[in-house]
C-alpha cells in the first residue's frame, strides 16, 4: 500500500467504542420507545384517568421541560460522578420513573412520575453520544460511530407506534411503561460490565448561577412554544411571555458562561469555532423541519384521510425504514467525503420528498405516500449523522460532553421552535376551511412551509467543513 493511499484510508471504528455504543443502544432504546410510544397513548390515558386532553397532555409537556433542566448540567455531574457512573445513575432514576408511571392513581401522579423520567431521559440523552465519541482517539470514524449510536432513533419509529398500538389494544395503558424495565435492567448490567470506567475529576463546583438562569430559561422557552397550538398562537400571553423571559435568561447566562469560563456550567466558547457553531445552527433548523413535519404527518393521515391514531402511526413506518437504511451508507460517506455534502444531499431529499404532501389530498394513492415517506426517511438518515458528527471535530475529551450539550439543546429548542411554527400556519391555514379538499389545501400550505424550513437548513449546510470528520477540523 502506497503512503499516499494510507494517508487517505478511513480510519476503522475502535472496538472499545463499538462496544460501549451496543451497551448505549441498549439502554438508550428505553427513552426512544418511550416517546414514540407516548406519542400515541395521549388519548387513552385522557380516557382512563378521567382528565380532559389538555390536562394529559401534560404527560408530555411536564417531561420535555425535564430534559430541559437536566441536559445543562450533565457536563459537570460527568466530571463530578464519572461518565460511566453517572450514565448507570441516569439509567436507573429512568427505570424507577417508568415502574412508578406504571402504578400511578391519577392524572397529577403520572405527570409527576413523568417528571423525574425525564430528568433521567435528559441526563442520557447527551451522555450517549458523549461516552462513546469519547472511546475514539482525535475523533477518527465519527461517522460510522454516529451511524451506530443514532440506531435507536431509526428504530423507535418503526417500532414504538407498533408496540404502543398493540398494548393499548390489548393491554392495559400501565403496560406501556413496564416495556423500558428490561432496557434499564439489561442496560444496567451491560453497563457495569463493559463500560470502560472514567474516574471522577476532581470535585468541580456546581456553577449555581449558571443553573439558576439557563434552567428557567429553558423551560420558559419550552413551555411557551408548547402552547402555540392553542387559540391565539403567538400572541397568547402564555406563550410571548415566558419566550421572551426565557429568550432574555439565555442571554444573560451566555454573557456568565464567556466571563468565567473557568467555572462555566457548559463551555459556550465553543462556539467560536466553525465546527461546532455550524454544526448547532444546522441542528437547530433540522430540528424545526423534522420535529415540525412530524407533528404534521400524523395529523394529516387522520384529517384528511380519516384514519384512525394507531393507522396513522404505522403508515409513518416507512419513514423509520428509511432512517434506517441510510444510516450506514450516510457514515461511511460522512468519513469519506466530509459532513457538508451528506448534509445538503440528505435535506435535498427530504425537501423534494415533502413536496407531494403538500400537494396530496384525501384521493392521493396511499401505497404512493407510503413510497415517499421511505424516500423521506431516507434524506433524514442521511441528514442527522453527518450534522451531530461534524459538532465533534478535533475536540478535545473534556469538551466532548460541553458540545454534546449543546447540540442536544439546540435540536430540542429547534424542535419546539418549528413545531409550534407549523402548528401556528396549520390552524389558520385550516381554520373556517370547508370540506376534505379546503382543509387538505390547508395542510399543503403547512408542508410547503416544512420545506422552505428545508431550502434554509440547506443554505446553512454550507458553512458546515467541507473536509471528512477524521480530517483536521477547518
Amino acid at each position: 500500500m502506497t503512503q499516499s493511499s494510507t494517508a487517505t484510508a478511513a480510519p476503522a471504528v475502535p472496538r472499545s467504542a463499538i462496544v460501549t455504543a451496543i451497551v448505549l443502544l441498549v439502554g438508550g432504546l428505553a427513552v426512544i420507545f418511550d416517546s414514540t410510544i407516548m406519542s400515541i397513548a395521549l388519548k387513552t390515558l385522557a380516557v382512563d384517568l378521567a382528565v380532559p386532553v389538555s390536562t394529559i397532555q401534560w404527560v408530555t409537556t411536564g417531561y420535555l421541560l425535564a430534559l430541559g433542566v437536566a441536559i445543562p448540567v450533565v457536563g459537570w455531574a460527568q466530571a463530578r460522578l464519572g461518565g460511566k457512573r453517572l450514565w448507570m445513575i441516569a439509567l436507573t432514576v429512568f427505570g424507577i420513573a417508568s415502574i412508578a408511571c406504571s402504578l400511578a392513581w391519577d392524572a397529577p401522579s403520572l405527570i409527576a412520575f413523568r417528571v423525574v423520567q425525564g430528568i433521567g431521559g435528559g441526563l442520557m440523552m447527551p451522555l450517549m453520544a458523549t461516552l462513546a465519541i469519547q472511546q475514539v482517539p482525535g475523533g477518527a470514524a465519527l461517522g460510522r460511530l454516529m451511524a451506530m449510536i443514532s440506531l435507536p432513533a431509526a428504530l423507535g419509529p418503526i417500532l414504538g407506534p407498533t408496540i404502543g398500538g398493540l398494548i393499548l389494544n390489548y393491554l392495559d395503558w400501565r403496560w406501556i411503561f413496564w416495556v423500558n424495565v428490561p432496557f434499564c435492567l439489561a442496560g444496567l448490567v451491560l453497563a457495569w460490565r463493559l463500560i470502560p470506567s472514567d474516574p471522577p475529576r476532581g470535585k468541580p463546583v456546581l456553577d449555581w448561577v449558571g443553573v439558576l438562569l439557563v434552567s428557567p430559561a429553558l423551560v420558559g422557552m419550552l413551555y411557551g412554544l408548547s402552547n402555540v397550538s392553542q387559540d391565539g398562537g403567538f400572541t397568547r400571553l402564555d406563550v410571548w411571555a415566558p419566550v421572551l423571559g426565557g429568550a432574555m435568561l439565555l442571554a444573560a447566562f451566555l454573557v456568565t458562561q464567556l466571563r468565567r469560563p473557568e467555572a462555566a456550567l457548559v463551555d459556550v466558547s465553543l462556539l467560536r469555532r466553525r465546527s461546532v457553531a455550524s454544526s448547532t445552527a444546522v441542528l437547530f433548523l433540522s430540528g424545526a423541519s423534522l420535529y415540525g413535519a412530524m407533528l404534521l404527518l400524523p395529523l394529516f393521515f387522520q384529517v384528511v384521510r380519516g384514519t384512525d391514531a394507531l393507522t396513522a402511526a404505522l403508515l409513518l413506518i416507512p419513514q423509520g425504514v428509511g432512517a434506517l437504511l441510510s444510516r450506514s451508507l450516510a457514515g461511511k460517506l460522512t468519513d469519506a467525503v466530509g459532513a457538508r455534502v451528506v448534509a445538503i444531499g440528505g435535506f435535498v431529499v427530504m425537501g423534494l420528498a415533502t413536496i407531494p404532501f403538500a400537494m396530496a389530498g384525501a384521493d392521493t394513492d396511499q401505497w404512493w405516500l407510503m413510497a415517499v415517506l421511505l424516500v423521506r426517511g431516507f434524506g433524514m438518515g442521511a441528514v442527522m449523522i453527518p450534522v451531530m458528527s461534524v459538532g465533534f471535530v478535533g475536540l478535545e475529551r473534556d469538551e466532548v460532553p460541553h458540545a454534546s450539550i449543546i447540540t442536544r439543546l439546540a435540536q430540542q429548542l429547534g424542535g419546539a421552535f418549528g413545531t409550534a411554527v407549523l402548528a401556528v400556519i396549520l390552524e389558520g391555514a385550516v381554520n373556517g376551511a370547508d370540506g376534505v379538499a379546503a382543509i387538505a389545501q390547508g395542510f399543503g400550505t403547512a408542508f410547503w412551509w416544512a420545506v422552505g424550513f428545508t431550502v434554509v437548513a440547506i443554505g446553512v449546510c454550507f458553512a458546515l467543513p467541507a473536509k471528512p470528520v477524521s480530517s483536521p477540523a477547518d
